[in-house]
């Protein structure tokens, strides 16, 4: 209990009723030892020291139960507040895939029509479709990979990297079809990229760089490696990192490593000379 960190504050209280104990002892001393083999008060002193102890044992024991609902308590609140924000990340993720796919189907569409325009050759009406059509069109098409979830989320991150200037270099093999889940894939993605764009706004333009590489290392096996520069200070204990932005573990890493245990991988997440690395291996269930 004295290692879990969500306890720390009830150890303010718990020195209290040891040290008064330990201060009636002192006073129930007798002063001349003779005093205490006196019969009378021989029996007193020892009811009241196994009243003493009895207490301390019962205090000891709701301080137990005490500690031990904070402790519960505390996990819950973490629980519900990594719960909340994963759920706004994959409601955000699920609009851009969805906006995504959208302007995908609508590009389709347009094909349609400037064929109809094409056949009737009325080019003054092509040109205005297509300059209608391509104001419409979001900023954040481009193309990754082959499977459809995860290019657009990289290029959602992406493009906002390049909204905010930020140097943004994806290097990612995947086929059409994945070994792995794939929703989980999107969300490792998200929580790292967002991870590494929040890092990247707190550093000095000149050191902005975020780097992705992801690669199916074998039918079974996933890899991806996820770099960025950082100023500031990193916290951990334990070998676990915690939030810079509030109390406790961080909760995109956290998320990050229990996807990856989900599906028989393993995460490492590494900062050295001004550079966080952030390793994934995720295993497909054959």
């Amino acid at each position: 209990m004295v290692e879990d960190e969500n306890l720390a504050q009830t150890w303010y209280v718990f020195w209290v009723l040891p040290v008064l104990i330990i201060g009636l002892n002192l006073v129930l001393i007798p002063k001349y030892n003779t005093i205490l083999h006196t019969q009378r008060f021989l029996h007193g002193y020892i009811v009241i020291v196994y009243a003493l102890l009895l207490i301390l044992a019962l205090f000891y024991t709701m301080f137990l139960m005490m500690a031990n609902i904070l402790n519960k308590n505390q996990k819950l609140q973490q629980e519900n507040l990594f719960l909340s924000v994963q759920q706004e990340r994959y409601e955000n993720l699920r609009s851009a895939i969805e906006e995504a796919r959208q302007a995908r189907h609508d590009i389709r569409h347009h094909f349609v029509q400037l064929s109809v325009l094409a056949e009737d050759g009325n080019l003054e009406k092509i040109k205005d479709y297509l300059q209608n059509a391509m104001d419409k069109i979001p900023g954040f098409d481009f193309h990754f990979c082959e499977n459809q979830s995860v290019d657009n989320v990289i290029g959602y991150y992406y493009a906002l990297a390049q909204k905010e200037e930020i140097p943004f270099d994806a290097r990612v093999d995947l086929p059409q079809e994945l070994s792995v889940d794939e929703m989980d894939l999107c969300l490792i993605l998200s929580n790292l990229l967002e991870n590494a764009l929040e890092a990247s706004r707190k550093t000095t333009m000149s050191r902005q760089q975020i780097l992705l590489e992801i690669r199916q290392h074998s039918a079974s096996l996933l890899l991806i490696r996820v770099e960025n520069n950082f100023d500031g200070i990193i916290k951990e204990k334990n070998h676990l990192l915690h939030s810079t932005k509030r109390k406790g573990l961080g909760i995109g890493t956290q998320s990050v490593r229990r996807m990856a245990e989900k599906n028989d991988g393993s995460c490492n997440f590494t900062y050295e000379n001004g550079v966080f690395t952030a390793k994934i291996m995720l295993r497909a269930t054959l």
